[in-house]
């Protein structure tokens, strides 16, 4: 099992935790706030006694939107970038993605705990702490050893591949008509990555989170550039 340098985790603590508020940020300004301004001016300064309700039109958001494809094309541009960092620095996209994950899992176990203190009878009391604390006890494992939680991590990803595979697989074979043959290939080859994945583990599980990391950054980032430039053309 590689040894985490110690001069490199500074540098993933920071890529952990600036990453997620970098991309709030840019989809705040991009999509959020455009439609706060309107909304506030055209608020009536009397509650109607009947809601009116309001016809949803693509187009009308559409719009609303075209101004601001800079910031689409600008977070797309990042998510790239961190893609490409991710693919050639595997291994830290990888023990960042640990440390990501371990958050959540921290998050969610006190927010258990939160619930299970104000439950109103004691056995969902108990059910609630004691899962709060699993959360918490398997977050703070995977803080403190990135790449043995890496490990767990590939495991139950191939595992989830597998089941996942099969689960399309049974449901392509049970279509009277449809994609029939499109579900059934892509559950084939859903199932058959996450075979790969169990075949090479352990070996492979400093570089599998990692290198999916990269490549949804990219694909992510192709997608938010391409909706971007479609934004531009329009404004044209």
């Amino acid at each position: 099992m590689p040894v985490l340098p110690p001069h490199v985790v500074p540098e993933l603590w920071l890529m952990a935790i600036c990453s997620p508020p970098i991309v709030v940020v840019f989809f705040y300004f991009a999509a959020i706030e455009p439609w706060i301004k309107p909304w506030d001016e055209t608020m009536p300064t009397t509650v109607p006694l009947k809601p009116v309700p309001e016809k949803h039109n693509l187009g009308a958001a559409m719009a609303r939107l075209r101004h601001r494809w800079g910031w689409f094309v600008a977070l797309g541009a990042l998510a790239v970038l961190l893609g490409i960092a991710a693919l050639v620095l595997v291994v830290s996209a990888t023990i960042a993605t640990v440390y990501v994950i371990a958050i959540f899992i921290v998050i969610a176990g006190g927010s258990e705990v939160a619930i299970g203190l104000g439950s109103a009878t004691w056995g969902r009391f108990f059910l609630w702490i004691a899962a709060g604390l699993c959360y918490i006890v398997a977050g703070a494992f995977a803080l403190a050893r990135p790449l043995h939680a890496a490990v767990a991590l590939t495991l139950l990803l191939g595992a989830s591949l597998i089941a996942a595979g099969l689960f399309r697989v049974s449901i392509g074979l049970h279509m009277a008509s449809g994609p029939r043959a499109l579900t059934i290939f892509a559950g084939a080859v859903t199932a058959l990555v996450g075979l790969l994945v169990i075949l090479g583990w352990p070996g492979n599980s400093v570089v599998i989170l990692g290198t999916l990391l990269g490549v949804d950054l990219l694909f992510t980032g192709l997608t938010w550039i391409g909706f971007g430039l479609r934004l531009r053309a329009q404004t044209l």
